[in-house]
Order: C-alpha cells, then structure tokens, then sequence
C-alpha cells in the first residue's frame, strides 16, 4: 500500500472493527502503523501494534482478467 491512503482498521483491544482511518506509514523494525483515527468526530493520531491490528485498504484492488497463454 502507498501511503498515505484510507483503510479499514480492526483491533480487538480498542474495539475497533472496520473504523476509518489514514495509514501514514508503517514501521516494521518498530512493530508498528502510524494512522490518523477518527474518533467521534474528532482526528487523532495512533500507533497501532502490527502484530495485533489488521488493515485493510478501504478501496478494492481492480480486477484483473487473466490470460494465459498455451503456445502449441
């Protein structure tokens, strides 16, 4: 995923399934996503644990038709 860009956030200890958020990056060596969470209506900055939070890109991937090509 390029970053920025929205994603679908789910974390069992904050309680979060599917919430709105900016990813802003990610730092693997650190164990963790830097992300902008809307909370109410308000915009906070979080650090969530990679090894806990799952994130999805909020846009599906396009769909691409596969051809595959037999030479006889």
């Amino acid at each position: 995923m390029d970053t920025p860009c929205e994603v679908l956030i789910h974390d069992d200890l904050l309680g979060l399934k599917g919430a709105k958020a900016t990813l802003l990056s990610v730092a693997s060596a650190a164990g963790y996503y830097e992300v902008n969470l809307f909370f109410g209506d308000r915009r906070h900055r979080a650090l969530l644990p990679i090894a806990r939070s799952i994130v999805i890109g909020a846009e599906p991937e396009e769909q691409v038709a596969a051809v595959v090509e037999v030479e006889r």
